[in-house]
């Protein structure tokens, strides 16, 4: 069923494109093929997909996120801790794949030097997709560090991922992540309470309060939001 933030010929493009990519990736040769295959004019592959088959492995990417969205919000996740939710949400991303050399492929995609930008604002808006599923309430400095965080946790999990074949492996990698994330916190509450540094942090911390999570408006320019790949 087509996303409700792509264009219904765009996502049946996409479903004829992903039957191609494992053999030929995300290139201009599946592309042409699959725009043949479903008899979509030249004029209209380029108004829909302007940068090529870039713009599919994109889109596909945000449904992906979509779909673990949706996911989440199914779910009964009062019973878990924090870390709990945030580690689910992990694997439902990885769940939402349909198919794990797609995501090969488009890992190679957006490794390219001219694709890496793209790659990082998928990556970001994964993370940002989570934290907004899981309520999050940050207004400050916080709102940036998560998401910059968990970007990093998702982004190595994605490459662990690929070269599992166990899910109990991946479940586990995502565990240690998420523990090494808490102690950092941790460590950072540790000093922000230590007597013999308050000279220090108090200052850094009015600084660093004074800094504020983007209005909803200017996250749509952000990295991740939809404006970028419609």
């Amino acid at each position: 069923m087509p996303h409700s933030n792509v264009d219904p010929a765009k996502h049946l493009l996409l479903e004829e494109m992903l039957q191609r990519v494992p053999f030929d990736g995300w290139s201009q040769k599946a592309l042409d093929e699959s725009a043949r295959a479903i008899g979509m004019s030249p004029e209209t592959v380029r108004t829909l997909c302007p940068r090529g088959a870039v713009d599919l492995a994109v889109a596909d990417h945000q449904i992906g996120d979509d779909k673990m969205t949706a996911a989440l919000r199914k779910a009964d996740l009062t019973s878990m801790k924090y870390r709990e939710r945030v580690a689910f949400a992990l694997r439902a991303r990885l769940d939402a794949v349909h198919d794990k050399e797609a995501v090969r492929a488009a890992s190679a995609l957006f490794a390219l030097p001219h694709h890496a930008a793209e790659g990082a604002r998928l990556i970001w808006g994964t993370a940002d997709a989570i934290w907004t599923a899981l309520e999050d309430k940050s207004d400050d400095l916080n709102w940036y560090t998560k998401r910059a965080i968990l970007s990093g946790v998702w982004g190595s999990t994605v490459l662990y991922w690929l070269g599992q074949e166990d899910d109990t492996a991946t479940a586990a990698f995502i565990d240690r992540r998420i523990e090494d994330v808490m102690r950092f916190e941790s460590f950072k509450r540790k000093v922000n309470d230590a007597v013999l540094l308050k000279p220090f942090t108090t200052p850094l911390n009015k600084l660093v309060g004074m800094v504020k999570a983007p209005s909803r408006t200017a996250r749509m320019e952000m990295p991740g939001s939809w404006n970028l790949y419609k």
